[in-house]
C-alpha cells in the first residue's frame, strides 16, 4: 500500500467507500437502466430485436477490451487522471446515446460507453489496495460490493420510470447527469493514491511483458476465473429475466422487482457478512464457505427444476442464496488477485476485469439465448458456470502462499 495513505484521505473511510462504489456502479447502470426501454427504443429507431441485442453485446465487448488498458494506464500515469478521463468520456457517450436517431449511432455510442466505464471499476479496486492493509481492504471491498450490488436493483426502476414518463432519451440524459456529477465529485475529492515510487514506465514492450506474465500465470488466471465465472451463474438469470420472470414464473411486469430484490439482497447480504469476517476468519476458509453455499444451492436448484415447474416462492430464494455465496467469497479472491502482483495492481485489476467481462459477453451473447427458454437448462448452465469457478479454485488453492 501507499506509505502516505494515512495523509491522503482525511474524511471518514466510509465516504471513500461510497465514492469508489459509485465509480463501480457506472457499469451496472449503463447496462440495466435502459433495459426496460428495449422495445420502445427499437420502435423509435426502427431496429430489430437482434440489433437491439447488439447494443448490449457491443457495450460488453468494448468494456472487456478497454479493461485491459485502464489499469495499466493508471499504473503509469496515476489513478486519478484515468478515472477523470474515463468518467468524462462516459458522460459524452451517454449524451451521444440520448441524441442518437438511428440504431447505428446508438451502437457506436454504446461501444464508447463500454470503452469508458471500465475505468471506474478497474481503477477503484487498485485504489482500495493502495490505501488499505489486507483486512481493512477486505472490509472496504465488501462495502463497495454492497453498493455495487444495489445498482442492478435501482437502475431498472429508474429506467422504467423515466421511459414511461419522459421517453427513452431521458434514460441516457440521466446517465449523462450521473457521469457529470461523478466527474465533479472525483475531481474535488479523489486523491492520487499511487505513490510516485510505484509508477511503472509506459512502454509498449513493458506492458506486453506484464500482460504475458499474468496471462501465462496459472495462479493468476485461475484466481481470476474463480472470482468472475461463478458470478455468471447468477448473471445468467439476470440476462434471462424477461423470459425467466415473465414466462416461467408468470410474474407481471410490475412484479419484476421481486426478482431484483432477491438477487441484490443476496449480494448485499453476502458482501456485508464478508466484511464482518475480515480479519477474523482465514481467507481460504471464507472462500470455501462461499463455494459451499453455491454448490449446495446449485444442486437443489437443478433437482427442483427437474422435478417440478418453477415457482417464484422457491426459485427466487435459491437465486438469492447463490448470490449470497458469491458475494461472501469474491472480495477475498479479488484482493488475492491484486496481491499476486503488488507492483502492478492496476494491470492486475485490468486483466481480472477483462476476463470477467469477456465471460459476461459470452454468456450474454451465446449461452443465455440457448438456455433461457428452459428452467432446467438455466439451472444446469448456472451450475456449470459455478463449477468452472470451483474447479479453478481447487486447482490454485494448494499453490497459493496462504495457510487455510
Amino acid at each position: 500500500m501507499n506509505p502516505d495513505a494515512h495523509t491522503l484521505w482525511r474524511a471518514p473511510m466510509w465516504a471513500l467507500s461510497v465514492l469508489l462504489a459509485c465509480l463501480s456502479m457506472l457499469g451496472p447502470f449503463a447496462i440495466d437502466t435502459y433495459l426496460p426501454a428495449f422495445t420502445g427504443i427499437a420502435a423509435s429507431v426502427d431496429a430489430t430485436p437482434l440489433q437491439m441485442q447488439q447494443t448490449l453485446s457491443i457495450y460488453l465487448i468494448g468494456f472487456a477490451v478497454m479493461s485491459l488498458f485502464h489499469g495499466a494506464l493508471s499504473d503509469s500515469f496515476g489513478r486519478r487522471p484515468v478515472v477523470l478521463w474515463g468518467v468524462a468520456v462516459f458522460a459524452v457517450a451517454s449524451a451521444g446515446c440520448a441524441l442518437s436517431q438511428t440504431i447505428g449511432q446508438l451502437v457506436f455510442f454504446r461501444l464508447l460507453q463500454g470503452l469508458s466505464t471500465g475505468a471506474g471499476i478497474v481503477v477503484s479496486r487498485a485504489v482500495i489496495r493502495d490505501m488499505f492493509p489486507p483486512a481493512d481492504a477486505q472490509r472496504v471491498m465488501s462495502q463497495v460490493t454492497i453498493f455495487f450490488g444495489a445498482a442492478p436493483a435501482i437502475a431498472p426502476i429508474i429506467g422504467g420510470l423515466l421511459f414511461v414518463h419522459a421517453g427513452w432519451h431521458a434514460i441516457f440524459w440521466f446517465l449523462t447527469a450521473v457521469g457529470v456529477a461523478l466527474w465533479i465529485a472525483n475531481w474535488k475529492l479523489l486523491p492520487e493514491t499511487l505513490h510516485l515510487g510505484a509508477r511503472q514506465p509506459f512502454k509498449v514492450r513493458h506492458l506486453l511483458r506484464g500482460y504475458w506474465q499474468m496471462g501465462s500465470s496459472g495462479r493468476f488466471v485461475l484466481l481470476a476465473l474463480a472470482s468472475g465465472i461463478p458470478f455468471n451463474g447468477m448473471f445468467l438469470y439476470v440476462l434471462s429475466a424477461p423470459v425467466f420472470v415473465g414466462e416461467h414464473l408468470g410474474l407481471a411486469p410490475q412484479q419484476f422487482f421481486w426478482f431484483f430484490l432477491f438477487t441484490i439482497g443476496g449480494i448485499m447480504g453476502g458482501a456485508w457478512w464478508s466484511g464482518r469476517l475480515a480479519g477474523k476468519l482465514p481467507p481460504q476458509r471464507q472462500i470455501r464457505r462461499g463455494f459451499r453455499v453455491m454448490v449446495s444451492v446449485s444442486i437443489v436448484n437443478v433437482i427442483a427444476n427437474a422435478l417440478m415447474p418453477a415457482q417464484a416462492w422457491w426459485a427466487l430464494p435459491l437465486i438469492s442464496l447463490f448470490s449470497f455465496g458469491w458475494a461472501l467469497m469474491v472480495p477475498v479472491v479479488t484482493l488475492m488477485v491484486l496481491d499476486l502482483v503488488p507492483e502492478r495492481r492496476g494491470m492486475a485489476s485490468s486483466m481480472q476485469s477483462c476476463l470477467a467481462a469477456s465471460a459476461n459477453a459470452l454468456v450474454a451473447g451465446l449461452l443465455a439465448p440457448l438456455v433461457m427458454h428452459s428452467t432446467l437448462l438455466l439451472a444446469l448452465a448456472s451450475m456449470g458456470l459455478m463449477s468452472i469457478g470451483l474447479a479453478s479454485w481447487l486447482w490454485v488453492k494448494p499453490r497459493l502462499p496462504i495457510v487455510a
